[in-house]
Protein backbone atom coordinates (compact mmCIF):
# COMPACT_ATOMS: atom_id res chain seq x y z
CA UNK A 1 0.00 0.00 0.00
CA UNK A 2 1.03 3.59 -0.69
CA UNK A 3 1.11 5.71 2.30
CA UNK A 4 -1.85 8.02 0.55
CA UNK A 5 -3.65 4.76 1.02
CA UNK A 6 -2.16 3.74 4.56
CA UNK A 7 -3.32 7.55 5.95
CA UNK A 8 -6.42 7.34 4.02
CA UNK A 9 -7.28 4.18 6.13
CA UNK A 10 -5.66 4.91 9.66
CA UNK A 11 -4.85 8.08 9.91
CA UNK A 12 -7.61 9.74 8.74
CA UNK A 13 -10.90 8.27 10.16
CA UNK A 14 -9.15 9.51 13.73
CA UNK A 15 -8.31 13.24 12.87
CA UNK A 16 -9.82 16.05 14.95
CA UNK A 17 -11.23 19.12 12.41
CA UNK A 18 -8.71 21.62 12.26
CA UNK A 19 -10.34 24.48 15.07
CA UNK A 20 -12.43 27.32 13.47
CA UNK A 21 -9.79 30.13 14.75
CA UNK A 22 -6.37 30.14 14.01
CA UNK A 23 -3.70 29.54 16.90
CA UNK A 24 -3.05 32.68 18.81
CA UNK A 25 0.05 33.13 21.49
CA UNK A 26 -1.04 33.93 24.64
CA UNK A 27 0.24 34.59 28.06
CA UNK A 28 -1.13 33.60 31.34
CA UNK A 29 -0.47 35.89 34.68
CA UNK A 30 -1.36 35.77 38.19
CA UNK A 31 -3.03 39.17 39.26
CA UNK A 32 -5.25 40.16 42.39
CA UNK A 33 -8.25 42.17 41.71
CA UNK A 34 -8.07 45.35 42.75
CA UNK A 35 -10.19 47.42 45.31
CA UNK A 36 -11.74 49.02 42.09
CA UNK A 37 -12.59 45.28 40.62
CA UNK A 38 -10.68 45.59 37.96
CA UNK A 39 -7.41 43.86 37.24
CA UNK A 40 -4.42 45.61 35.85
CA UNK A 41 -2.64 43.75 32.78
CA UNK A 42 0.21 45.13 30.61
CA UNK A 43 -0.79 48.89 31.18
CA UNK A 44 -4.26 48.52 30.56
CA UNK A 45 -7.56 47.45 33.43
CA UNK A 46 -10.43 45.22 32.83
CA UNK A 47 -13.40 44.82 35.10
CA UNK A 48 -14.34 41.59 36.72
CA UNK A 49 -16.92 40.97 38.84
CA UNK A 50 -17.01 42.82 42.59
CA UNK A 51 -17.53 40.03 45.05
CA UNK A 52 -14.09 39.06 43.59
CA UNK A 53 -12.30 42.22 45.26
CA UNK A 54 -8.32 41.15 46.55
CA UNK A 55 -9.08 38.19 45.45
CA UNK A 56 -6.40 36.63 42.99
CA UNK A 57 -7.42 35.15 39.53
CA UNK A 58 -5.50 34.10 36.03
CA UNK A 59 -5.67 36.03 33.14
CA UNK A 60 -4.88 34.70 29.61
CA UNK A 61 -3.50 37.93 27.43
CA UNK A 62 -4.49 37.22 24.15
CA UNK A 63 -3.15 39.88 20.74
CA UNK A 64 -7.21 40.96 20.52
CA UNK A 65 -8.91 39.46 23.93
CA UNK A 66 -8.20 39.56 27.53
CA UNK A 67 -9.58 36.74 29.32
CA UNK A 68 -10.40 36.24 33.40
CA UNK A 69 -10.01 33.14 35.14
CA UNK A 70 -10.87 31.68 38.72
CA UNK A 71 -10.70 28.55 39.68
CA UNK A 72 -10.72 26.92 36.04
CA UNK A 73 -14.03 29.24 35.02
CA UNK A 74 -14.16 32.21 32.42
CA UNK A 75 -15.37 34.51 34.51
CA UNK A 76 -14.77 37.84 32.18
CA UNK A 77 -14.03 38.35 29.10
CA UNK A 78 -12.63 41.80 27.29
CA UNK A 79 -11.69 43.43 24.09
CA UNK A 80 -7.75 44.26 24.57
CA UNK A 81 -7.08 47.66 24.87
CA UNK A 82 -3.75 49.59 24.60
CA UNK A 83 -1.62 50.31 27.56
CA UNK A 84 -2.97 53.34 28.95
CA UNK A 85 -6.70 53.10 27.16
CA UNK A 86 -9.71 54.30 29.61
CA UNK A 87 -10.75 51.20 31.94
CA UNK A 88 -12.91 48.54 29.69
CA UNK A 89 -15.82 48.39 32.70
CA UNK A 90 -18.67 45.81 32.26
CA UNK A 91 -21.80 47.07 34.00
CA UNK A 92 -22.78 43.55 35.06
CA UNK A 93 -19.34 43.39 36.89
CA UNK A 94 -20.27 47.08 39.17
CA UNK A 95 -22.00 46.98 42.57
CA UNK A 96 -25.78 48.26 42.22
CA UNK A 97 -25.11 51.69 43.33
CA UNK A 98 -22.01 52.54 40.47
CA UNK A 99 -24.57 51.76 38.07
CA UNK A 100 -25.98 54.68 37.39
CA UNK A 101 -22.82 56.62 37.80
CA UNK A 102 -21.78 54.62 34.36
CA UNK A 103 -24.94 55.95 32.46
CA UNK A 104 -24.12 59.23 33.25
CA UNK A 105 -22.49 61.44 30.82
CA UNK A 106 -21.76 64.73 29.84
CA UNK A 107 -24.82 65.30 27.30
CA UNK A 108 -27.32 63.33 30.12
CA UNK A 109 -26.45 66.66 32.13
CA UNK A 110 -26.20 69.32 29.22
CA UNK A 111 -29.70 67.47 28.29
CA UNK A 112 -31.69 68.26 32.01
CA UNK A 113 -29.91 71.35 32.68
CA UNK A 114 -31.32 72.75 28.72
CA UNK A 115 -34.86 72.31 30.80
CA UNK A 116 -34.37 74.88 32.86
CA UNK A 117 -33.13 77.49 29.96
CA UNK A 118 -29.93 78.48 28.90
CA UNK A 119 -27.86 79.79 31.80
CA UNK A 120 -28.47 76.41 33.81
CA UNK A 121 -26.85 74.58 30.66
CA UNK A 122 -24.07 77.00 30.53
CA UNK A 123 -23.35 76.98 34.29
CA UNK A 124 -22.97 72.89 33.99
CA UNK A 125 -20.61 73.17 30.79
CA UNK A 126 -18.80 75.28 32.61
CA UNK A 127 -18.84 72.89 36.09
CA UNK A 128 -17.48 70.22 33.43
CA UNK A 129 -15.05 72.22 31.78
CA UNK A 130 -13.83 73.45 35.18
CA UNK A 131 -12.43 69.30 35.97
CA UNK A 132 -9.81 67.99 34.36
CA UNK A 133 -11.54 64.78 33.29
CA UNK A 134 -15.71 65.71 32.28
CA UNK A 135 -16.36 62.80 34.57
CA UNK A 136 -15.42 64.22 37.87
CA UNK A 137 -17.70 66.87 37.58
CA UNK A 138 -20.83 64.14 36.88
CA UNK A 139 -21.55 64.57 41.02
CA UNK A 140 -21.44 67.95 41.51
CA UNK A 141 -23.86 68.10 38.09
CA UNK A 142 -26.01 65.70 39.91
CA UNK A 143 -25.94 67.66 43.10
CA UNK A 144 -26.52 71.15 41.41
CA UNK A 145 -29.92 70.07 39.07
CA UNK A 146 -31.06 68.60 42.57
CA UNK A 147 -30.66 72.08 44.21
CA UNK A 148 -33.11 73.01 41.32
CA UNK A 149 -35.67 70.52 41.77
CA UNK A 150 -37.59 72.59 43.71
CA UNK A 151 -37.37 75.72 41.80
CA UNK A 152 -39.25 77.03 38.93
CA UNK A 153 -37.28 77.95 35.52
CA UNK A 154 -37.14 81.34 36.44
CA UNK A 155 -34.97 80.95 39.61
CA UNK A 156 -32.77 78.52 38.54
CA UNK A 157 -31.78 80.70 35.62
CA UNK A 158 -31.72 83.40 38.27
CA UNK A 159 -29.35 81.83 40.33
CA UNK A 160 -27.07 80.14 37.06
CA UNK A 161 -26.50 83.47 35.96
CA UNK A 162 -25.66 84.79 39.41
CA UNK A 163 -23.25 81.88 39.76
CA UNK A 164 -21.56 82.50 36.66
CA UNK A 165 -20.87 85.69 37.07
CA UNK A 166 -18.98 85.09 40.55
CA UNK A 167 -17.84 82.09 39.22
CA UNK A 168 -19.42 80.12 41.95
CA UNK A 169 -18.91 76.23 40.45
CA UNK A 170 -19.44 73.88 43.01
CA UNK A 171 -22.56 72.45 45.01
CA UNK A 172 -22.01 74.52 48.38
CA UNK A 173 -21.80 78.02 46.58
CA UNK A 174 -24.41 77.36 44.64
CA UNK A 175 -26.84 76.11 47.54
CA UNK A 176 -25.54 79.30 49.43
CA UNK A 177 -26.78 81.79 46.53
CA UNK A 178 -30.62 79.82 46.90
CA UNK A 179 -30.56 79.73 50.82
CA UNK A 180 -29.67 83.62 50.74
CA UNK A 181 -31.84 84.57 47.86
CA UNK A 182 -28.45 86.29 46.60
CA UNK A 183 -30.02 85.60 42.95
CA UNK A 184 -32.59 88.41 43.77
CA UNK A 185 -29.48 90.98 45.26
CA UNK A 186 -28.29 93.36 42.87
CA UNK A 187 -24.70 92.39 41.58
CA UNK A 188 -22.06 94.94 43.14
CA UNK A 189 -21.24 96.71 40.49
CA UNK A 190 -17.23 96.18 39.27
CA UNK A 191 -14.21 98.21 41.13
CA UNK A 192 -11.64 99.72 38.82
CA UNK A 193 -8.26 99.22 40.40
CA UNK A 194 -6.23 102.13 40.50
CA UNK A 195 -3.11 102.27 38.98
CA UNK A 196 -0.05 100.91 40.88
CA UNK A 197 2.13 104.52 41.08
CA UNK A 198 5.52 103.39 42.32
CA UNK A 199 9.10 104.91 42.35
CA UNK A 200 10.56 101.94 41.01
CA UNK A 201 8.22 100.97 38.54
CA UNK A 202 9.06 102.41 34.86
CA UNK A 203 5.97 103.91 32.76
CA UNK A 204 5.08 103.39 29.17
CA UNK A 205 7.34 106.60 28.19
CA UNK A 206 10.57 104.92 29.78
CA UNK A 207 11.14 102.86 26.68
CA UNK A 208 10.32 105.89 24.23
Amino acid sequence: MSRRELFDRLDRPVLNPLPAEPYEYAEWLRVRVGLDYHVEVAGAAYSVPHALIRQEVEVRLGARTVEVFRAGRRIAAHPRGASGAPASTLSDHMPAGHRQFAEWSAEHFLGRARQFGPSTEALIAAILADRRHPEQGYRSCQGVLKLFRGANGERAEAVSARALAIGALGGRSIASILENNLDRQPAAPATETPPLVHANIRGSRYFH
